[in-house]
C-alpha cells in the first residue's frame, strides 16, 4: 500500500482494511483463452487469482521432495516404501512438467517476456525456467534410458529447492525497495523485528524460524525413541548442528539489531536490556544446551541436557499475543492468586500431616513420612487420585473423603481467577482500542499509519471482521450522537430523560477515555496539589478508573 493511502469512513470496507477478505477477482470471462489462464493462474497483479495458491502448493511439494532426498539417504526407511517413494517422484515431476508447460504456453503474457521478440525462447533461457528444467530434466533421461551416476541424480533432483527463489526473489525485490537508504542494521531489524519495512520477507524469516523450531522439537522427541534414533542418529545430529547454527544467527541479528528498537537505543545497555528480556532468553535457552555439551562434555556428562532443547518450542510463544496477555492477567491477579495459592500450601501440608498421623502405623512403607504424604494430599486436592498411595484406616479414609471435597473448589480458585481475568484483560484492551478509534474517526479519514495500528491490534486481540466493523459503528454513533448532544444547550438536555442519560454516558464515557490516554499519576498529582477536585468528582473518578483496572 501507499504510505500516503486514506480510508473515507463512508467508503470503509473493513474487510480490505483488515487484509483478510476473500476478494473475487475481476476477469473477464470473454478475453482470449491465453489471456484469462495467465490472468487466473499466474498474474501476481489480480488480487483473488490463484497465483498464491499456486505458489503455496508448489512451494510445499518442493519442501517435501527435500525430505524424501534425505530419508531415500538412509536405507532403513527408503528400502521397506520404494514403490511409495517411486509413485511420489512421478507425482512431482507430473506436477513440475505441467507447471513448465502452462509457465512456457504463458511466456507472451508475463510482463518479463511480452515484448521480447520471441516470448517462448525468451522464457526457456530465463534463470527461472532452467531451474524449472532441471528439476524434471533427471526424470526423462533416467526414462530414456540415458545411464546417470545416482549421485549425480541425486544432486540434480535436489536442484528443485532452487524452485523457491520464485517465492523469494520478489519478497526480497520487495524488501530492497522498502530499505532503501537505510543503513545495514536498519535492514537486518526491519528483517527480524515487526515494523513496516519488513514486508514479506519479515514474514517469509519469521516462517522459515517456526518451520524449523517444530523440525528441531520433533526431531528430538523422535530421538526419544531407541529404534528410530539408531536408524537417523547421523541425520538427527547434522539437523541439530544446521537448528543450533540457524537460531545462533537469529539470535545475534536481535542482538546487534535491537538498538533500532525503542526503548533500547543505547548500544551497551540497549543490547544488555533486549538479552534480558522473555523472548530473548528463551532464544538463549533454545541453542545453550548444545554449546554446552560441546565444550564441556569431557569434563562433565550433560547428556541430560538435550532435553532442554524442547525449550526451543516456547520461541513459537513471540509470534503469539495470547502469552503476553496472559503474563499480564497472572501479574495483575498476583495478590489473588498467591492468597490462594498460600490456602492451598496451609491444607496440603495440614492434611499431610494429618494423613501421616492416620496412617503410618498402618502404611509405614507408603506413609513413610510428612513429605511422602504430600505428595498423598496433592494428588488427592487435585482430584487425581492415581491410587498408588491410599489410606486404610477408618479415620484416614473419612480425612481423604473431606480433602477430595475441598480439593473440588480450592483447586478450582485459580483456573476460575485465570479464566475471568483473561476475559476481563480482552474487555479491557478492546475498550482502549475503542478509545483510539474515537480519536482516529474525529476527522474522518484513516490514514494508512491508523489503518496499521487497527490490523494490528484486530490480529493481537483475534478481533473478526465483524467484531471490528461492529466496533467502528459504534464508535462512529457515538460520535454522532455526541456531536448532535453538543450542540444542545444544558437545560435542553435536562428537560429531556432520554437525552441527559446520552449526555451523561458520553461524559462517563470521556472520562473513561481520559483515564485510559492520560497519564493516571501525574493527573492524581496535579489535581491533589491544585486541590481543584471536590470529594465526590474525585470519588467518580476513582470509582471509573477502578472499574477499569
Amino acid at each position: 500500500m501507499e504510505q500516503n493511502k486514506s480510508y473515507k469512513l463512508e467508503d470503509l470496507d473493513v474487510q480490505s482494511l483488515l487484509g483478510n477478505q476473500d476478494i473475487v477477482a475481476d476477469i473477464a470471462s470473454d478475453l482470449p483463452f491465453r489471456k484469462w489462464l495467465y490472468s487466473w493462474l499466474l498474474d501476481p497483479n489480480i488480487p483473488g487469482n490463484y497465483q498464491k495458491a499456486v505458489d503455496k502448493w508448489i512451494g510445499l511439494l518442493i519442501v517435501a521432495n527435500l525430505f524424501v532426498l534425505v530419508f531415500e539417504h538412509v536405507p532403513a526407511l527408503y528400502e521397506p516404501y520404494k514403490g511409495f517413494y517411486h509413485v511420489f517422484d512421478i507425482f512431482s515431476v507430473i506436477v513440475f512438467t505441467i507447471e513448465y508447460a502452462v509457465r512456457f504456453y504463458l511466456a507472451p503474457e508475463d510482463e518479463e517476456f511480452k515484448t521480447k521478440k520471441n516470448a517462448h525462447v525468451s522464457y526457456l533461457f530465463s534463470p527461472f525456467a532452467i531451474i524449472d528444467f532441471l528439476a524434471i530434466a533427471p526424470f526423462y533421461l533416467k526414462l530414456l534410458g540415458i545411464p546417470l551416476d545416482l549421485r549425480i541424480l541425486r544432486f540434480l533432483r535436489l536442484l528443485r529447492i532452487l524452485k523457491l527463489f520464485r517465492i523469494l526473489i520478489p519478497a526480497y525485490a520487495d524488501f530492497v525497495k522498502l530499505n532503501q537508504g537505510r543503513t545495514f542494521r536498519q535492514r537486518v531489524h526491519a528483517l527480524v523485528f515487526p515494523s513496516a519495512f519488513g514486508g514479506k520477507m519479515q514474514e517469509i524469516f519469521d516462517a522459515f524460524i517456526g518451520v524449523w523450531v517444530l523440525l528441531s522439537v520433533f526431531a528430538v522427541i523422535m530421538e526419544s525413541m531407541a529404534s528410530v534414533s539408531y536408524i537417523l542418529n547421523l541425520q538427527f545430529v547434522i539437523l541439530d548442528s544446521v537448528a543450533v547454527g540457524i537460531f545462533t544467527i537469529e539470535y545475534c541479528m536481535r542482538i546487534y539489531s535491537c538498538v533500532e528498537e525503542p526503548g533500547f537505543k543505547s548500544p551497551i545497555g540497549g543490547r544488555f536490556k533486549q538479552a534480558k528480556t522473555a523472548s530473548t532468553l528463551i532464544d538463549f535457552l533454545a541453542i545453550l544446551p548444545f554449546f554446552l555439551e560441546v565444550f564441556l562434555h569431557h569434563l562433565i556428562d550433560l547428556r541430560f541436557l538435550r532435553v532442554f532443547r524442547l525449550a526451543r518450542l516456547l520461541k513459537l510463544t513471540r509470534y503469539n499475543d495470547a502469552t503476553a496477555i496472559l503474563v499480564k492477567v497472572v501479574v495483575r491477579e498476583w495478590p489473588v492468586m498467591s492468597a490462594s495459592a498460600f490456602i492451598m500450601m496451609l491444607l496440603v501440608v495440614l492434611t499431610a500431616s494429618l494423613g501421616y498421623l492416620f496412617e503410618h502405623e498402618a502404611q509405614p512403607e507408603k506413609f513413610e513420612n510428612i513429605p511422602q504424604s504430600i505428595y498423598w494430599a496433592v494428588i488427592t486436592l487435585a482430584s487425581v487420585g492415581y491410587g498408588d498411595i491410599s489410606p486404610v484406616t477408618p479415620m484416614g479414609r473419612a480425612m481423604t473423603i473431606v480433602l477430595a471435597l475441598i480439593g473440588i473448589g480450592i483447586f478450582a480458585i485459580p483456573a476460575a481467577l485465570l479464566s475471568s481475568a483473561f476475559s476481563d484483560q480482552l474487555v479491557k484492551e478492546r475498550e482502549a482500542l475503542k478509545a483510539n478509534l474515537f480519536e482516529m474517526l474525529k476527522d474522518g479519514h484513516i490514514d494508512e499509519d491508523e489503518a496499521n495500528f487497527i490490523r494490528q491490534e484486530a490480529k493481537r486481540l483475534h478481533l473478526t471482521t465483524e467484531e471490528v466493523n461492529a466496533l467502528i459503528e459504534m464508535v462512529q454513533r457515538e460520535n454522532e450522537a455526541a456531536h448532535n448532544i453538543k450542540e444542545l444547550p444544558i437545560h435542553v438536555i435536562a428537560e429531556r430523560p432520554e437525552i441527559a442519560v446520552e449526555h451523561y454516558k458520553m461524559l462517563v464515557g470521556q472520562i473513561r477515555q481520559l483515564s485510559m490516554l492520560t497519564d493516571t499519576t501525574k493527573f492524581e498529582q496535579t489535581a491533589k496539589e491544585s486541590d481543584s477536585l471536590t470529594a465526590t468528582e474525585w470519588s467518580l473518578w476513582q470509582s471509573i478508573k477502578a472499574k477499569q483496572n
